[in-house]
C-alpha cells in the first residue's frame, strides 16, 4: 500500500518548497523551487550587504572603544568625549529642532496638497512638479538655496522680494550716507547730526554736507545759495560740498543745493519746529519764538537703504536650511499620501457627504484616519532622513554660521575626517547616530510585517 507524499503540515498532495521523507527535505522537481538555488542567487547580495553595511558596522562599534591612533583601548571615553564637547551638543540640538519641525511641516504639507490637487484638473503635472526638485541631488540644491538666500538682494531671490516689499511701504531714506563735512558745527547723535552750539533767531547757517555721490542728487536741485540773515526767523541752507577745486565748508557756485532735507529746531531737549529743505537746500523756521536754538538733521535723512536680512547668519541658518529640505521632500510626501488617496473607499467619502457633512469634517474625520498607516509610514522614513541630514548643512551655511548650524551626521564626518582626525570618537558619533535611526527602522519594518500578514 503506498503513502502519499504530505507536506510540513501533513496535507496530502500539498506543494512546498520541497517534499518531506522523513525529516529530511529535498527538492520537488514538479514546482522548480529549490532553497540550495535560491541561497545561490542570494549569495551575491549577501556578501555585498556584509562587505557594505555589516563589516562597518562592527568595524565602528570596536573602533568606537580605542584612541585616536587605534592602538590604546580607552573604553567609554570617546562616548564621555561626545557628551561634554561644545560642538556635539550644539548638532544633537540641531537634530532635536530637525526631527520635532521638519517631518510634521513635510507630511502636513504633503497631505493638504494631496487632497487638494485631487480636485484641480492637472493634477497629475502639478505632483510632477512638486516631485522634480527630489530629482536633483541634496549637494546640488544646497548650492542652489544658497544663492537663493544670498544677502546681497541682487544676487539672493528672498532678499529681493524682502527690500522690494519693505521699500513699497518705507521707502529708502534720500541721502544714504551723507553726513556733514569734518570741521562743520555738527556732531553725530543717536538721533542724527545736532549742532555744537545754538542759533539765535534772524541768522543763517550753512550745513555743508560730503559722503554722497553728486550724480545721485536729485534731478531738481538747483544751486545752493546763501541764506539772508537779519530777519525775525531762523535760516539755513543744506548742500553738497563736493565741487572741484572749491573751498571746503564754503559755498561755491557749482554746487547743488539738497532738497527734501528734513531739518529740527531743538530746544531744552525738545523738538519745537521741523522744516524741509527747498530745491535749492535752503530751509527756513518761521514763527519760532526769540530765543537760541539747536538745530538737528534727523537720520532718517541718511539711512543706508534696507538690504535685507541676514538668511545665513547663525541666527536664521538652522529654520533656512529645514526650509530647503521642506522644499525637497514635500514631493516625496505628496507621492506616496496621493497613493494612499487613490486606495481610500469612494463610497466611505460620498456616504459621509451625503449624511451631511462639510468638506472639513470629511477631511478630518473620514480621510485623515483612513490615510493613518500611510501618514505614519510618510512620517518614520521622514524622521530617519533627517537624523541622516548632511548635504544641505555642509553646503549652505557659510564657514561663520556653520557650526551653529551642524547637525551629528556632520559632525562626525568633521571629527573623522577633518580638521579633527580623531576616528574613535568619529565612531563613537557613528554608533549614537545608529542608535537614534535604529528605532525608526525597526517601527517601519514591524510595520510592514503587519501589513503583508
Amino acid at each position: 500500500m503506498s503513502v502519499p507524499d504530505t507536506d510540513a503540515a501533513g496535507a496530502p498532495g500539498a506543494r512546498g518548497v520541497g517534499r518531506r521523507r522523513g525529516h529530511q527535505v529535498v527538492d520537488d522537481p514538479s514546482t522548480g523551487r529549490s532553497p540550495r538555488l535560491a541561497a545561490l542567487f542570494l549569495l551575491p547580495a549577501a556578501l555585498v550587504l556584509t562587505a557594505l553595511v555589516l563589516y562597518p558596522l562592527v568595524y565602528s562599534v570596536v573602533r568606537s572603544f580605542f584612541d585616536r591612533s587605534g592602538d590604546e583601548f580607552v573604553g567609554v571615553g570617546n562616548y564621555v568625549d561626545t557628551f561634554t564637547d561644545r560642538r556635539t551638543l550644539t548638532a544633537f540640538k540641531n537634530n532635536v529642532i530637525w526631527v520635532v519641525v521638519a517631518p510634521v511641516a513635510v507630511t502636513g504639507l504633503g497631505l493638504v496638497l494631496a487632497v487638494l490637487t485631487e480636485r484641480i484638473r492637472w493634477a497629475t503635472a502639478f505632483r510632477l512638479v512638486l516631485f522634480m526638485p527630489m530629482a536633483i541631488s541634496l549637494f546640488a540644491s544646497g548650492i542652489i538655496f544658497r544663492l537663493v538666500y544670498d544677502e546681497d538682494p541682487d544676487q539672493g531671490v528672498v532678499n529681493a522680494a524682502v527690500v522690494g516689499v519693505h521699500d513699497l511701504f518705507s521707502p529708502s531714506s534720500s541721502y544714504p550716507g551723507a553726513h556733514p563735512r569734518d570741521g562743520a558745527p555738527f556732531t553725530a547723535t543717536p538721533e542724527g547730526f545736532a549742532s555744537t552750539g545754538t542759533f539765535r533767531t534772524g541768522s543763517a547757517v550753512t550745513v555743508p554736507l560730503v559722503g554722497f555721490a553728486p550724480a545721485q542728487v536729485p534731478a531738481n536741485a538747483a544751486a545752493a545759495t546763501a541764506p539772508t540773515a537779519g530777519s525775525d526767523e531762523l535760516r539755513g541752507v543744506v548742500w553738497l560740498d563736493v565741487s572741484a577745486g572749491g573751498r571746503p565748508n564754503q559755498l561755491d557756485g557749482a554746487e547743488k543745493g539738497l532738497p527734501r532735507i528734513s531739518v529740527e529746531a531743538v530746544r531744552d531737549g525738545g523738538v519745537v519746529g521741523r522744516t524741509t529743505s527747498g530745491d535749492d537746500g535752503r530751509f527756513t523756521f518761521p514763527g519760532l519764538p526769540a530765543g537760541s536754538y539747536q538745530l538737528r538733521l534727523p537720520a532718517d535723512n541718511f539711512e543706508l537703504p534696507f538690504r535685507g536680512l541676514t538668511w545665513l547668519g547663525p541666527s536664521l541658518i538652522t529654520p533656512v536650511i529645514i526650509s530647503s529640505w521642506i522644499w525637497i521632500m514635500t514631493g516625496f510626501a505628496i507621492t506616496f499620501i496621493a497613493a494612499g488617496l487613490s486606495a481610500i473607499p469612494r463610497d466611505a467619502l460620498e456616504a459621509a457627504r451625503v449624511d451631511g457633512a462639510t468638506e472639513m469634517q470629511v477631511f478630518r474625520r473620514v480621510t485623515v484616519p483612513l490615510l493613518m498607516p500611510v501618514l505614519l509610514v510618510v512620517f518614520v522614513t521622514l524622521v530617519i532622513n533627517v537624523l541622516k541630514i548632511f548635504e544641505l548643512v555642509l553646503v549652505i551655511p557659510p564657514g561663520s554660521s556653520q557650526e551653529e548650524a551642524n547637525v551629528v551626521a556632520l559632525q562626525m564626518w568633521q571629527v573623522s575626517f577633518g580638521t579633527g582626525g580623531d576616528q574613535g570618537v568619529g565612531s563613537a558619533l557613528a554608533v549614537l547616530l545608529f542608535l537614534l535611526v535604529a528605532p525608526a527602522m525597526i517601527f517601519n519594518i514591524r510595520r510592514f510585517r503587519r501589513e503583508r500578514s
